[in-house]
């Protein structure tokens, strides 16, 4: 397949990010297509033997197979990486996907994980349950203090792994803090920003080396796929995370990718105008509901710090009223937002971690992660967000509140 004249990383580097967002890594074809091509393919064929054996043997340049390369998904690769400011990126099938190849793809049984409290539920199952089956130790913290993250650390510590925003309790980690503790000792930081996305938050600008993310909330944005990715520098990319993904095959579709695609290109425009109005709708609950969760608000004790390393804070924050009922109450009395699981989606979505997305917790450390009865997450949409708040009004209302 040939790349258009001029789309080399030395000029697509250069380019603002939301120009890399619509094209960044378009690789056209001999027909010239003007949108990415979707190439539903498994395999490829050789000219010759010879070039099947020099592709296996990484002499010439080439694809093998879809577990492996595929256009469509190399295309999406080379864009995420450039929003990133990474050298590189590998795709997954879903999120969790990636953060389970990101942590096995460079953990063994004796070493330790520092991971943050605060996490999606899955993201705990890993580190409470599954790498402890391995052998590989893990010590959760408050990742809101970096102290914590440094008294935590052994002389097997090879990784740090958090969220910030942290789901769903909003919980920022300070990311130069975090990073700056890992690299003095030779540790790894991996940093989950599937709220933030790299159009409102980079962190290997402020020393991380891995950036993880579920590219199924804010990239697609609009409800319609599963996919995951993984960002780093060409050596961890290549040569730690590869060899474990193309035997283990999370392989992310090709036609997932070009969806992935085709959300890039609004990614700015959602997220900025989401961002927007979700800081409108944590306003109107301050007062209504007991705690707002919201780092754009001067209420939230971390607001200063978010302000510093993230350009907007995102569609999604949290809040809490007054117990399991009055939350499912209130989930019950809404008309326009929906109850859902899901986030990043271009529509108003709204849940109950606790019997949700963290059921899988055990209460104990639900309760420590501060995922009480009573926290609702809201994810805030594209609607006219006047309409949101009349929503929300009325199913306050119902609740007593």
């Amino acid at each position: 397949m040939k790349r258009k004249t001029g789309q080399d990383r030395s000029i697509t580097q250069t380019w603002r990010p939301q120009t890399q967002a619509v094209r960044g890594g378009t690789a056209r074809s001999e027909y010239g297509e003007t949108s990415e091509a979707l190439f539903l393919t498994s395999g490829y064929c050789y000219d010759k033997a010879g070039d099947a054996a020099a592709r296996f043997a990484g002499e010439q340049d080439g694809m093998t197979y879809s577990r492996l390369q595929n256009p469509t998904v190399q295309m999406l690769e080379e864009r995420i990486a450039l929003l990133e400011g990474a050298e590189a990126c590998r795709t997954m099938a879903t999120g969790m996907a990636a953060m389970t190849a990101v942590l096995l793809c460079q953990l063994q049984a004796g070493d330790h994980l520092v991971g943050g409290r605060a996490a999606f539920g899955s993201c705990r199952w890993l580190t409470d349950t599954l790498l402890p089956k391995f052998g590989i130790a893990t010590t959760i913290v408050d990742a809101r203090d970096p102290q914590a993250f440094l008294d935590a650390v052994k002389p097997n510590t090879k990784v740090f792994f958090f969220e910030t925003p942290a789901n769903p309790t909003m919980d920022v980690v300070d990311l130069k803090a975090v990073c700056d503790i890992a690299r003095e000792r030779g540790i790894t930081t991996v940093v989950d920003n599937a709220f933030a996305t790299p159009a409102l938050q980079r962190p290997m600008e402020f020393g991380a080396d891995v950036t993880a993310y579920s590219a199924t909330k804010m990239m697609d944005g609009q409800g319609r796929v599963l996919a995951g990715a993984v960002c780093g520098t060409e050596d961890f990319i290549t040569n730690t995370l590869l060899p474990f993904t193309r035997n283990t095959g999370p392989t992310l579709s090709p036609f997932n990718a070009w969806v992935v695609l085709k959300g890039l290109e609004t990614l700015d425009l959602r997220i900025r105008r989401q961002s927007e109005n979700a800081l409108k709708v944590g306003a109107f609950l301050e007062g209504r509901v007991p705690r707002v969760l919201h780092p754009g608000l001067v209420s939230h004790p971390q607001h200063e710090l978010a302000m510093r390393q993230m350009d907007a804070c995102g569609p999604i924050f949290a809040f809490e009223v007054e117990g399991r009922e009055q939350a499912h109450g209130l989930l019950d009395a809404l008309e326009l937002v929906d109850i859902s699981n899901n986030i990043g989606d271009s529509r108003s979505l709204m849940t109950h971690p606790a019997s949700t997305t963290h059921s899988g917790v055990a209460e104990d450390k639900r309760l420590e992660m501060g995922v009480t009865e009573g926290l609702l997450r809201l994810n805030v949409g594209l609607e006219d967000v006047a309409d949101v708040i009349e929503d929300l009004d009325r199913a306050l209302g119902r609740v007593g509140l």
